[in-house]
């Protein structure tokens, strides 16, 4: 079976998990390659198998070779300790699992490999098509498609867990699409967070030489007041090659004042800080 037919049962197999983006009906058949709703709104698979849910283009500057970069340092270990934190706040038994803003996807991939006896059902999500076509060409029983948080195109009460890494939140959507006792678990920076990089490009004294979650932790705790934080810091050793590729998987060098960095400079980036809160709410029952 071709990919792009899997993609095509994965969906016959899990319809009722889909809404219209046009009207908000249930999605009800899959017919030759497209998918449709009892309003007669119809959405074809495109040539990589993934579905495209938003109505117009996406706004967004990810573009492929940002995607490409992060997969390196990705599939080279670099979130494999908070894909582990995520993995153990996650119960043992089968999940319908939503991960947020999914980029290339590396991260729902490597959660599948720790959660491989779990048998979930995992469907990821971005507005960039650039990652998601990557995404769509991973070794993983999973769906991809391109969609919008605020706008997202699953029925009510879907999903047992949504996991989010680095993503933007729209909480509302977040509640509707969960169902009740499930849970958000949401992947913040903490100030070290690649701290090493944030001073080649910035020196130790700028706005952006720092950060501070603190608003991102309130704003999600108002939403689920039974929050856990938890601290995930460790040390990555960065492979002989990928510091490029690091500096060009993060926005962090798009900023303004940031410093143009030289191969002198590179070859500093030996080992590099990742340091992160791991925030898990439970939606009322």
């Amino acid at each position: 079976m071709k990919k792009s037919e899997r993609q095509r049962q994965f969906v016959r197999e899990h319809l009722e998990l889909f809404r219209c983006p046009s009207c908000q009906a249930p999605m009800t058949a899959v017919v030759d390659n497209s998918i449709s709703c009892a309003n007669g709104h119809r959405i074809d698979f495109n040539r990589h198998g993934y579905l495209h849910f938003l109505n117009g283009a996406a706004d967004t500057e990810y573009g492929r070779e940002m995607f490409l970069a992060r997969r390196q340092l990705l599939a080279a270990g670099l979130f494999k300790p908070i894909v582990a934190a995520v993995a153990d706040r996650l119960p043992a038994q089968p999940q319908n699992i939503l991960d947020v803003g999914t980029g290339e996807g590396t991260p729902l991939l490597q959660l599948a490999v720790q959660r491989q006896q779990a048998h979930d059902t995992l469907i990821g999500f971005d507005i960039s098509k650039a990652g998601v076509t990557l995404a769509t060409q991973l070794d993983l029983t999973a769906f991809f498609c391109v969609a919008d948080l605020r706008q997202l195109p699953f029925n009510d009460e879907s999903f047992d867990s949504l996991i989010e890494l680095f993503s933007p939140s729209d909480y509302g959507e977040f509640k509707r699409v969960l169902k009740s006792g499930g849970r958000l678990i949401k992947v913040v920076p903490n100030s070290d967070y690649l701290v090493e990089l944030r001073r080649l490009l910035y020196g130790r004294d700028q706005v952006r030489s720092h950060y501070d979650n603190q608003q991102v932790v309130d704003l999600f705790r108002r939403h689920y007041p039974d929050t856990r934080v938890d601290r995930v810091r460790y040390q990555f050793a960065i492979p002989d090659g990928l510091q490029a590729p690091l500096v060009e998987m993060t926005p962090l060098h798009w900023g303004r004042g940031a410093k143009r960095l030289t191969a002198r400079d590179l070859q500093t980036l030996t080992a590099i800080t990742v340091d992160v809160s791991v925030l898990t709410g439970t939606k009322a029952k």
